[in-house]
């Protein structure tokens, strides 16, 4: 019996922590806002890794996105940015989500409080 318990959790799969913001800057632009969000991830490779990041307003309105095309193994955390984030007039706060291969969307977000 203890064989077929431990041959049963050996073919469940296995859950991935999500994807942790541990820094953000923003800088407002003639073009929009710039975000740098730094995160950090236990990427294995190709078969698990963080993949994008978004910022969102309070209403859960998309207005930024920013895929990650490859792994990041061997260096961790790292930095991405975007820019031309649009984020209407008067919006005080947003909210970035991290997004990795096996988890998909975080359930969580980090807020932000814009500056200035």
């Amino acid at each position: 019996m203890r064989v077929l318990i431990a041959l049963l959790l050996l073919t469940l799969p296995a859950h991935a922590d999500p994807a942790e913001i541990v820094g953000i800057e923003a800088a407002r632009n003639p073009d929009g806002w710039r975000f740098a969000v730094t995160i950090t991830h236990a990427d294995t490779g190709w078969d698990d890794y963080a993949d994008g990041w978004r910022v969102e307003l309070a209403d859960g309105t998309i207005v930024g996105e920013r895929p990650l095309a490859h792994p990041h193994v061997d260096e961790q955390p790292f930095t991405r940015s975007t820019s031309g984030v649009a984020i209407p007039e008067g919006t005080m706060q947003v909210f970035i989500r991290t997004r990795t291969s096996v988890e998909g969307w975080a359930e969580t977000t980090t807020i932000f409080d814009l500056p200035g």
